[in-house]
């Protein structure tokens, strides 16, 4: 049988000694599908033979899992055109997935086969010379900056989505707000649909459902504040309604803030990532958009804030 994708690990020096299926399931994370097609095709090997279940794995053992593609639900990308230029500006790459900074103004992925230009089209461009695909993980929105992790192969793609939901793979956020914020604080408002326009969300809308968002205000004046959020649950547009109900909607926000012209000022300037298989924290930094800096130059909130490089 042909496999088509392969990871092989070495465990670290200071792994405890457990059963492979604990190691495959509870440590990295596994969906019980593909550990079930490992254990009946035996393409789980340990030091190169296969061992079962129940048997123990232990420090530096080679583990080498083998998937022939058919065990995954979507054992393709989603077809995504390539770029043949790709524009991408790639923060941290390993065997397994990529964290790229998109621009304001790009689409994350595209809404009808055969579209071009989004962020996804430009990762399979720059994916199209190697043996890997581009498999989404998360989105953000079109007029939203920043950090976005994309996996290159569907075995990390389950690991990723559960690392996420359990809230150990977050991005923090930088947004410009209208008026004086207050210094810090949190927002727990419940977002739900808007009944009058399918395009909005609002808090206690339609099937709303619990929402936090934290934030701590970096610098401020009458005019604007800088402020740092956490998204705690992910709900659609959460921190653009929060802010918005809050009375400090996102400036530029076409949506939430629509007298405002300029283009909205929302960043995911950092992502705290969970490396899968070694299970290894690492923070990566997107650097602001030059804009952001200049608008925060203008309006005499680059200092006060003391932001480094990368936003921090």
């Amino acid at each position: 049988m042909n496999y088509r994708w392969q990871i092989n690990e070495k465990l670290a020096d200071d792994q405890v000694a457990k059963p492979l299926r604990k190691l495959l399931h509870d440590q990295w994370l596994l969906p019980n599908r593909l550990i079930h097609y490992l254990r009946i095709r035996r393409t789980v090997l340990v030091n190169g033979k296969y061992r079962s279940m129940n048997e123990f794995v232990a420090k530096s053992d080679n583990i080498q899992l083998l998937f022939g593609g058919d065990e995954i639900r979507t054992p393709t990308a989603n077809d995504y055109v390539p770029s043949s230029s790709p524009h991408l500006e790639v923060l941290y790459e390993n065997r397994d997935l990529l964290v790229v900074n998109k621009p304001r103004g790009q689409k994350t992925h595209p809404n009808y086969h055969g579209e071009t230009g989004t962020l996804m089209n430009d990762v399979a461009g720059y994916l199209i010379n190697s043996e890997n695909n581009a498999y989404m993980v998360h989105r953000i929105d079109l007029q939203t900056s920043g950090a976005v992790v994309v996996a290159k192969n569907p075995i990390v793609v389950p690991i990723l989505n559960r690392l996420i939901s359990d809230g150990q793979i977050h991005r923090q956020y930088l947004a410009v707000v209208e008026g004086k914020m207050p210094t810090g604080g949190k927002f727990d408002w419940p977002i739900g649909r808007n009944s009058q326009n399918s395009h909005l969300h609002q808090v206690n809308g339609q099937n709303a459902q619990p929402a936090l968002t934290y934030y701590k205000t970096l610098a401020s004046n009458h005019e604007r504040s800088l402020v740092k959020l956490r998204l705690v649950t992910g709900r659609t547009h959460q921190l653009r309604v929060h802010l918005a109900y809050s009375g400090h909607p996102i400036v530029g926000d076409p949506l939430y803030n629509p007298s405002t012209t300029e283009g909205m000022l929302l960043h995911g300037v950092s992502q705290k990532l969970i490396l899968p298989f070694v299970m290894k924290s690492l923070n990566i930094s997107a650097p602001l958009p030059s804009y952001f800096e200049n608008y925060l130059v203008k309006y005499s909130l680059a200092k006060k804030a003391n932001l480094n490089k990368g936003g921090h």
